[in-house]
């Protein structure tokens, strides 16, 4: 089938707001090149479970698509139309499987050295995307936080290097109801700018109670039979000796109800679908809790933008543990306290450089703190970067500089 033959009823199995979009633009989607249209249903397809940012994203594409004329738009998409494809990707099903049409194009595309005009073409197009609707600045600045080495009694390792020349540095802050001091902020910017999937939590381990309200919470421990049926399935894949790209397509289409979830409201669907995508299609975030937060925060501050984000990294077990659990065999897990600490302290600085490409980025602060001892360093426009200060403070009062 061609993009010229697309029918209202080709969407009958996508879901509600994606078909109602499909249908909506379905003249549009008819003058599409395949190469494009394929890799925009896929996105579409899922429309009902992302989040609003990137609904936007979705909605600016058709907006800037349809504002142009047909001879523009033919211009605009020429490189893309040019793409040689083969007889069989042309006749796969890429209105009802998206995803795989896009996994095979990209071979496709590898194989017949066509990548590279394909980025060129894409990166183009959506430049102009952002030029004709350029994206929404954020309603307050961007508050990033991240709570290192809880469990970790002492370290000889030197915290926040990589984060210390673009802030300021603290040595004496109190460590008195931290957790709770932060939590509270971050519950309060929620009351204050209630706004849905702008604020979150993420724990490597168990959440803090009581969880702050209004506020999107994602733990570790909490999704341990969600964790546990990904992991089932993965090693189901590995005995039967399925190899490495079909195990990759078999858990990028698991699905909340696959795995136990089974929410009936809206919004608690698309942070499901979150929960599973993070342990579906993160390396390591089944096991290792440092490796959960890490990736939940780069793919929560690339999908959702949010707003407001605190990130808690807890222990880790060891690699010799994560081989015993990929094996099914039932040991009590070894953490590794020490391990997980450097690991948080590279997170941190991952997710500050994350936070830097959203939109305000020059506008928006990050903390970093050691849970229960006195280091933080402080990346904000109020404060300058590679300064070190040994005067006493509060967490409090560093929050108040920060959005002051």
């Amino acid at each position: 089938m061609r993009p010229a033959q697309l029918r209202r009823e080709h969407f009958a199995a996508y879901p509600r707001l994606a078909k109602q979009l499909a249908i909506r633009e379905i003249e549009l989607l008819r003058q599409l090149p395949l190469s494009f249209l394929a890799l925009l249903l896929r996105e579409l397809k899922a429309y009902d479970w992302k989040f609003p940012a990137e609904r936007r994203e979705i909605d600016a594409q058709l907006t800037y698509l349809t504002s142009l004329s047909q001879e523009r738009r033919g211009r605009v998409m020429r490189e893309l139309a040019q793409l040689r494809l083969s007889s069989a990707l042309e006749d796969m099903d890429w209105v009802g499987s998206p995803g795989e049409f896009s996994e095979q194009l990209s071979a496709h595309l590898w194989t017949t050295d066509q990548i590279a005009s394909f980025r060129a073409a894409a990166v183009g197009f959506l430049d102009a995307v952002r030029a004709a609707v350029p994206p929404q600045p954020p309603e307050i600045r961007r508050l990033g936080i991240s709570v290192v080495g809880r469990g970790t009694t002492q370290t000889s390792h030197p915290l926040f290097r990589k984060l210390r020349p673009h802030g300021a540095y603290f040595t004496h802050v109190s460590p008195k109801n931290g957790v709770r001091v932060l939590l509270d902020r971050v519950a309060a910017r929620a009351k204050a700018h209630a706004i849905p999937f702008a604020h979150w939590y993420v724990d490597g381990g168990s959440a803090e109670e009581p969880s702050p309200a209004g506020v999107t919470m994602v733990s570790y421990d909490a999704l341990e039979p969600v964790r546990a049926s990904v992991v089932a399935r993965l090693r189901e894949m590995l005995q039967a000796g399925t190899g490495s790209e079909a195990r990759r397509t078999a858990l990028a289409h698991l699905g909340p109800e696959d795995v136990g979830l089974r929410n009936a409201a809206e919004a608690e669907q698309v942070v499901d679908h979150f929960k599973v995508s993070v342990l579906s299609q993160g390396s390591g975030t089944q096991f290792f809790s440092t490796t959960f937060v890490q990736w939940s925060a780069r793919e929560l501050l690339w999908r959702a933008q949010p707003l407001t984000l605190i990130t808690r990294f807890a222990p880790r077990m060891t690699e010799r543990s994560m081989n015993e659990a990929l094996a099914g065999i039932p040991t009590v897990p070894v953490l590794d306290p020490q391990g997980a600490l450097i690991d948080a302290d590279m997170g941190a600085y991952y997710t500050w450089l994350n936070l830097k490409r959203l939109p305000g980025a020059a506008e928006s602060s990050f903390l970093a703190w050691f849970e229960g001892h006195t280091e933080a360093v402080v990346v904000s426009p109020s404060l300058a970067r590679g300064t070190q200060s040994n005067s006493a403070v509060t967490l409090e009062q560093l929050l108040d500089e920060m959005e002051g």
